[in-house]
C-alpha cells in the first residue's frame, strides 16, 4: 500500500516525530510505501473560505498557489494517510489544522444526496502525543478525527494517542511498542 504521513509538529525530531517513525518503520517492515511530509517545512496558507473550490467537484480548484494543493494530491493518491500532532490546547497542531481547513477543497454537496469526496474509499488514521492523559487533552482531536471520516467519506483506520510526552523527549517505555501495534492495525 502506499501510506502518506503528514507530521505537525513543529519539532522535527520530538516525540510526536519519534513515533510516527516507528510507526513509520513497521510500515515499511511489512512491505509498504511510506511517505513523510513536514507540515512545518511546507507552505500552507490559510483557507480564505472564498468557496472558489467548490466550482469543481473533481479537481481541488483552490485559487491559492502555494504546497498544499500538492499535499492533497498526494493524499488523494494514497491509499492510507496518517495525520500525525501533539496536542496544542485540546486541538491538532496548526500546520495539521491549516491543511485540515484548505481539505475542504476536497469535498462537495457535505450533507447533501450528492455529497462526493476525492478521498472516498480511502483510510485514514491519526497519531496524537500529549503531555497529559487523554481525558481532558485528546478526546476533542478524536472527535473531530471522527467527524472528518464522515466528511471525507474516508475509513477510519486507527487511532493512536500516548500521553506523558514531555519537552525533554521523554515518553511512556511501552510507546514504541504501540506504535508498532498502530501501524499493523492501519494495514489490517
Amino acid at each position: 500500500m502506499k501510506i502518506l504521513t503528514l507530521l505537525g509538529s513543529g519539532r522535527v525530531a520530538g516525540n510526536t516525530a519519534t513515533i510516527l517513525g516507528w510507526a513509520e518503520d513497521e510500515l515499511r517492515t511489512l512491505g509498504h510505501e511510506v511517505e513523510r511530509i513536514n507540515l512545518i517545512k511546507k507552505d500552507i496558507k490559510p483557507c480564505l473560505g472564498c468557496a472558489k473550490c467548490k466550482e469543481s467537484e473533481t479537481d481541488i480548484n483552490c485559487i491559492q498557489k502555494d504546497d498544499a494543493e500538492e499535499i492533497l494530491q498526494k493524499m488523494i493518491d494514497a491509499d492510507i494517510t496518517v495525520f500525525a500532532s501533539p496536542t496544542y490546547f485540546w486541538g491538532y497542531a496548526a500546520p495539521i489544522k491549516t491543511l485540515i481547513d484548505r481539505s475542504w477543497s476536497l469535498v462537495s454537496n457535505y450533507k447533501k444526496p450528492n455529497h462526493s469526496s476525492l478521498l472516498e474509499g480511502k483510510r485514514q488514521g491519526t497519531l496524537l502525543t500529549g503531555g497529559s492523559d487523554y481525558e481532558n487533552n485528546a478526546e476533542g482531536l478524536i472527535f473531530t478525527f471522527n467527524k472528518l471520516q464522515g466528511f471525507y467519506k474516508t475509513e477510519n483506520a486507527g487511532e493512536l494517542f500516548i500521553g506523558k510526552c514531555t519537552a525533554d523527549y521523554k515518553r511512556p517505555e511501552d510507546a514504541k511498542e504501540r506504535a508498532c501495534a498502530f501501524a499493523r492495525n492501519l494495514v489490517a
